[in-house]
């Protein structure tokens, strides 16, 4: 044989079989050598060629089930470990030994039945623990102690019914956050809480759990950064107990109410928080509660000293009815039923620095705030319609520094912000702008240093709309349109801009002067536009240019000696999806590419367009080498490439079928010794133990089957093997063909040499088992086999007594034909009833 002929035999046998699942790398390898994803690959243990430097490690949904000591002690540098959903029952002693850097470790829903003393040794930097869904039951007897790192620890779905905290939390310093909800608390007794009595930094989420009382005195002295008790109460009776019981508590944020889908209480009487004027609260957020009392002044009496309050889907008839908050800063409105006139509710809070109305789609109009201190106003995913706007006399907020109005219906920009010359930051995204375009509406806001307009249906064609922001650092005006699709020059008062966006804006053209003023930008951005020429030259005056954008254009190529040029600066640049013209004009360009790879950010593929026989080619390899030869050189010697990578190509695709037909000549017509040989992933490998080998070959009549696993003769190529003993030893083939099948590249290979064979034998051979159902757009990736199906008769394995007989009566007829037998032995065959195993 031809060594080369031998050298292409051993790699396509290693390429195309993978009899042990586990010894194949059948993980995503998501960052190389870093971080690796082995969700539901059947693995039971720990596959070996994860490298060691890999740094985070998903090995959910695997039947790992038991965790031995030092299981993962070769994987040195492990910062994340996933194993959610393992069927973990069992972690023994030293189990995660040598993985001293790993801080995240997830255990969610695993069964886990037995924990070893020293299960969670050797992890001195572990910082975030999950065990939800585990079914523990007790804290007590939870090995974790020495942990002294641990920040996060979430028990959330277990089945732990005390609050009362093993004395090691006193050890847990660094703890910030506890998850308890969806557990069995009911009961919260004093001392509970005594271990993180000094631990200020702590949040503490008990929510979802069917808390029936709290002893008076259980939170006296505690101090918290938060506790969350949402869904915790069944009734208004039980709540407005348990809040009487957390006198003594002081809480940073507290959050009380529902989730959207689990109301439990029925009414809410205006005295259920009267508890909270023993509680020492920071910030209160209230979220989805049932039946919220039109007596507001009633209800957050008890709250006239927090400086947060976050209202969340909260019916309040009026917002006049609240009381005074002498020290509220921050006011949070989420999608809440003010059942008033489709306007903002008057607010009078003169602390007020912070106020948040969103998600409201009844409000349309605005009204006087009257809120002189106010800084930061948030009133977007509303469905404001507002015909002028917008001056001090609009928001009466002389203070007021960042203003988003996005996501509303229609905006005219009537007044110049008058009055308003404080603001550093407006959002206006999303939201249909009018007669901005008449006039210098941004005039006033001389201190501003962020604005979006992008996808306002903004159409520039007023040259000074940018008048006196001589301050503004940050503009996106993405979604815009511009006169004649050329962008002329709008930014010649911008001069202190640090950031441009000016993508998905039809534009075709950017004009010279365009860019003159901007000596400070650093991000321009020129994406999805219609640029078919685009000279570097225009961004020379950008001398602090560091990111270029100019993807998904038309552009064919640039100045190769300007980009040269302008690289000096450029940390990054993204030429990308743009219809590039591969011809020796532009070879500076290329040559740039090729020179320049570690500035490239390619969020799609940069290759070429034209000319037709470089189409769809990276750039990356245009070889500019072939500009100094003559076209017909060029011709002749691509021609003569293509012709002996074709031969070769042949050669190597059909060298198997060259040695089956070689095969079918020296033997000819001799005896078969197999009724059939069957064609099968090793993962159906059961089924067809089972239920083939038993019924065929333990049946009457019986037939002698080829399996790789008993009949290939050892020491033998799997090549060879399948094509002298499985197809010139067989009479009929048998294809059994499931989802494993389809994505087996083994399994593809045996099925293409099985058509060669049934070609050269002239006859019908190919018996074909669909054993599970296939999607349709799985088995048209095999599009032969897809067709094959579609014409002709195919046997399904349908798990039934019906089926089953149905099946095994028609696969023996199949198996039959062209079998020689004596006609009493034939008559039996064609009558006989298999026996179907229960």
């Amino acid at each position: 044989m031809v060594p080369w002929m031998v050298m292409a035999l051993i790699m396509a046998t290693t390429f195309f079989s993978c009899p042990d699942p586990g010894s194949c790398h059948s993980c995503l390898e998501v960052f190389p050598s870093i971080e690796y994803q082995c969700m539901d690959q059947n693995f039971s243990k720990v596959p070996m060629d994860i490298p060691a430097s890999t740094q985070k490690l998903d090995l959910s949904f695997n039947p790992l089930r038991s965790l031995a000591p030092r299981s993962f002690s070769r994987i040195t540098e492990l910062r994340i470990l996933d194993l959610s959903r393992c069927d973990i029952q069992k972690i023994e002693d030293d189990t995660y030994e040598g993985l001293h850097n790993l801080s995240t470790l997830i255990l969610t829903g695993n069964p886990i039945q037995s924990l070893g003393i020293r299960a969670f040794y050797g992890l001195p930097k572990l910082q975030k623990l999950v065990v939800v869904e585990t079914n523990l039951m007790s804290l007590e007897d939870f090995p974790i102690g020495h942990i002294i790192t641990l920040q996060e620890l979430h028990l959330g779905h277990n089945s732990i019914s005390s609050l009362q905290l093993p004395s090691y939390f006193a050890s847990f310093s660094s703890m910030k956050h506890l998850d308890l909800h969806l557990n069995q608390i009911k009961n919260i007794s004093d001392g509970d809480l005594e271990p993180v009595k000094l631990n200020p930094n702590l949040t503490l989420d008990l929510s979802e759990n069917p808390i029936q009382y709290i002893h008076p005195g259980a939170f006296k002295g505690i101090h918290l950064s938060g506790l969350k008790l949402r869904s915790s109460f069944h009734n208004s009776t039980i709540m407005e107990a348990c809040i009487k019981g957390m006198t003594g508590l002081k809480v940073g944020k507290l959050v009380l109410g529902n989730y959207k889908n689990d109301i439990q209480m029925t009414s809410f009487e205006s005295s259920i928080l009267d508890g909270l004027c023993e509680v020492d609260i920071g910030e209160f957020r209230m979220v989805q509660p049932s039946q919220f009392p039109s007596d507001g002044n009633g209800v957050f009496k008890c709250l006239v000293n927090v400086s947060v309050l976050f209202l969340v889907n909260t019916d309040i008839d009026q917002l006049t009815n609240l009381p005074i908050f002498p020290k509220l800063f921050s006011l949070s409105l989420t999608d809440c039923n003010f059942d008033i006139m489709p306007d903002l509710p008057s607010i009078s809070l003169p602390s007020l620095k912070e106020l948040k109305v969103t998600h409201h789609k009844d409000l349309t109009t605005l009204s006087d705030l009257a809120l002189p201190n106010l800084q930061i106003l948030d009133l977007s995913k509303n469905s404001l319609n507002v015909l002028s706007c917008c001056s001090d006399k609009t928001f009466n907020t002389p203070n007021l520094k960042y203003l988003n109005l996005s996501y509303n219906a229609h905006i005219s920009l009537s007044k110049n912000f008058m009055g308003l010359e404080n603001l550093e930051s407006l959002d206006l995204q999303h939201t249909i702008l009018k007669d901005h375009d008449k006039y210098p509406a941004f005039y006033s806001l001389i201190n501003l240093r962020y604005l979006d307009i992008s996808y306002t249906n903004t159409h520039v064609k007023f040259k000074n709309i940018f008048t006196g922001m001589s301050n503004l650092k940050h503009l996106k005006m993405a979604g815009s349109s511009f006169q004649d699709n050329i962008l002329h020059d709008i930014f010649k008062n911008l001069t202190k801009l640090v950031s441009l966006n000016i993508s998905y804006c039809q534009l075709e053209r950017v004009s010279q002067e365009t860019m003159s003023p901007l000596h400070q930008l650093q991000v321009l951005d020129l994406s999805h536009n219609k640029l078919q020429t685009f000279d570097p030259f225009i961004c020379m005056p950008l001398l602090n240019l560091q990111v270029l954008n100019c993807s998904s254009n038309s552009i064919t190529a640039l100045n190769g000696e300007n980009l040269q040029e302008l690289s000096r600066t450029l940390i990054s640049i993204d030429l990308s999806d743009n219809p590039f013209d591969c011809v020796c004009d532009h070879q500076i360009f290329f040559q740039w590419v090729k020179e320049h790879t570690h500035l490239l950010n390619r969020s799609k593929p940069m290759t070429c367009q034209t000319p037709s026989h470089m189409k769809d080619i990276s750039v990356q390899l245009f070889d500019d080498s072939t500009c100094h030869m003559k076209k017909t050189v060029i011709a002749v010697s691509l021609l003569g490439i293509i012709v002996i990578l074709l031969v070769l190509a042949l050669v190597y695709k059909f060298y198997f079928h060259l040695m089956l037909l070689a095969g079918c000549k020296n033997i000819g017509g001799g005896e078969s010794i197999y009724d059939a040989f069957v064609i099968y992933s090793s993962q159906d490998e059961d089924w067809v133990r089972k239920e083939l080998v038993k019924n065929l070959e333990e049946g009457v009549p019986s037939f002698q089957l080829c399996l790789h696993y008993r009949d290939f003769i050892p020491g033998v190529a799997i090549a060879a093997n399948i094509i002298q003993e499985g197809f010139h030893k067989s009479r009929k083939v048998i294809v059994v063909i499931s989802e494993h099948f389809i994505q087996s590249r083994w399994c593809k290979f045996e099925y293409e040499i099985a058509q060669t064979w049934q070609f050269l034998s002239s006859q019908a051979g190919i018996i074909f088992i669909i054993l599970q159902k296939v999607e349709k757009s799985l088995l048209r990736q095999q599009m032969e086999l897809y067709r094959l199906l579609n014409r002709n008769t195919y046997l399904e394995w349908e798990d039934t007594n019906l089926g089953r007989h149905v099946f095994w009566r028609r696969l023996r007829k199949a198996l039959l034909d062209g079998r020689t037998k004596n006609p009493k032995g034939a008559a039996e065959e064609e009558f006989s009833q298999p026996v179907s195993p229960t």
